[in-house]
């Protein structure tokens, strides 16, 4: 079976097209974990974008109307998942809104190895054109385009 492929015995048969609460329920901040600040904080400030900002002390990259609240060495979250995010161990998918191929440019300018694809994938807005890279600490990142 090809990787990433789901036997039709693993998918519910529950449909969850209704939701029973109808208040507007958003993605504000995820939290990602870095074990050098200034690396990763220059990584996703010239790849993705995202503006550093200190928030309470902390450091976050705010890209798009997205926030990762960042984890790292010396910060003590009062808050923290059951298992605390670690570097690397993450799994982010950034909207690019040019074509894939101008993903590929702006990856490529900037030194990032692109691990996989070109490929289609199904992202929040359907089926997109995806790329995967890695950010400094191996966590794996995805620009996907809808850009027809």
């Amino acid at each position: 079976m090809p990787h990433n492929t789901f036997h039709a015995s693993t998918i519910p048969t529950h449909s969850f097209r209704r939701r029973s609460y109808r208040a507007g329920v958003h993605l504000d901040h995820v939290v990602i974990a870095v074990s050098d600040f200034e690396r990763s904080s220059a990584f996703y400030r010239d790849v993705l974008g995202a503006d550093v900002v200190e928030i309470d002390g902390r450091v976050a990259y705010r890209i798009g109307g997205q926030q990762l609240n960042v984890h790292g060495p010396g910060v003590r979250p009062a808050m923290v998942a059951r298992i605390p995010v670690a570097p690397g161990n993450s799994d982010l998918c950034f909207e690019w809104d040019g074509s894939i191929a101008g993903a590929v440019a702006h990856l490529e300018a900037h030194g990032v190895r692109i691990e996989a694809g070109p490929m289609t994938r199904g992202g929040a807005k359907g089926q997109g054109a995806s790329v995967y890279f890695r950010d400094p600490d191996g966590t794996l990142l995805e620009l996907i385009s809808y850009a027809g």
